[in-house]
């Protein structure tokens, strides 16, 4: 069976979007030019965010279709993360609650994907 590998987001400006993921994730991008940037994981899974006006097929639907998912170790980190990212500016459209599944919030990068970090009760 083969193992999914990257995930690939159609974004405007890759330049921009590399910062902010570099930002959230604290890493650099693996690759990083004007029409493709690039971030690699510790456990082999990549991000890729490729110019929307650069990839065959053309992409059509912008961000907010989705989400990528980013865990955190417990309830105090995700407050802390989301105090964070609140100063950095960046857009939180759901602040830190708890849902069912554990502690939530949502922010949206440049091109309006959904980056939610939470972490299970």
């Amino acid at each position: 069976m083969a193992d999914l590998s990257h995930i690939l987001l159609y974004v405007d400006n890759p330049l921009a979007s590399a910062e902010f993921y570099g930002q959230i994730l604290q890493r650099e991008p693996i690759e990083l030019s004007t029409g493709f940037s690039m971030f690699e994981f510790d456990n082999g899974m990549r991000l890729g965010l490729w110019a929307r006006s650069e990839a065959t097929p053309e992409a059509t639907i912008a961000g907010g279709g989705g989400e990528l998912v980013i865990m955190l170790e417990d309830e105090e980190e995700i407050d802390a993360c989301h105090r964070d990212w609140h100063n950095l500016g960046i857009c939180i459209i759901q602040t830190p609650m708890d849902m069912k599944y554990g502690r939530s919030f949502v922010a949206l990068d440049p091109d309006g994907h959904r980056v939610r970090v939470f972490t299970p009760f």
